[in-house]
């Protein structure tokens, strides 16, 4: 049985990063989309910190969208990443626990998503990259409908 998976990429930069670097992420790239299949949220949650001198946040937010053009199919050799968005966080509830980002990234099936996790060789580069930036992520995959 083929379902879609989104995948939810949750963030939080370390403090040393300036709060208008922060808000700048929250612009949203013009490669970014939506599927066709979601209905546009009013607000997506997500949260973020970053440390280092060799990117700015905003380049690092850009990297993790972008992974949808880089991420190619091992047998077809094409983008497999149906859709890839992201932003800052908006929430008033103050459950947050200190993440300021999110990002939502679907897929069309669990396998796909499984050689996004286990083996795509752009995957795990931007991975390894993230590592000494972040302070804090939560990922969590859910296929909508399914409890």
């Amino acid at each position: 049985m083929t379902t879609t998976i989104i995948h939810v990429v949750f963030f939080q930069f370390k403090p040393e990063l300036a709060a208008e670097e922060r808000r700048e992420v929250c612009k949203t790239p013009p490669w970014s989309d939506l599927s066709t299949t979601m209905a546009p949220p009013a607000l997506y949650r997500m949260i973020a910190t970053y440390h280092g001198a060799d990117a700015t946040l905003v380049q690092l937010c850009d990297q993790m969208l972008e992974l949808k053009n880089r991420c190619m199919h091992p047998a077809t050799a094409k983008p497999y990443i149906k859709s890839s968005v992201g932003g800052l966080d908006m929430s008033i509830e103050g459950m947050q626990d200190g993440l300021t980002h999110a990002f939502v990234v679907e897929f069309q099936s669990q396998e796909d998503r499984d050689y996004y996790v286990q083996e795509d060789p752009a995957h795990k580069a931007f991975v390894e990259s993230m590592l000494q930036r972040l302070a804090k992520a939560r990922i969590l995959d859910f296929s909508p409908g399914v409890f």
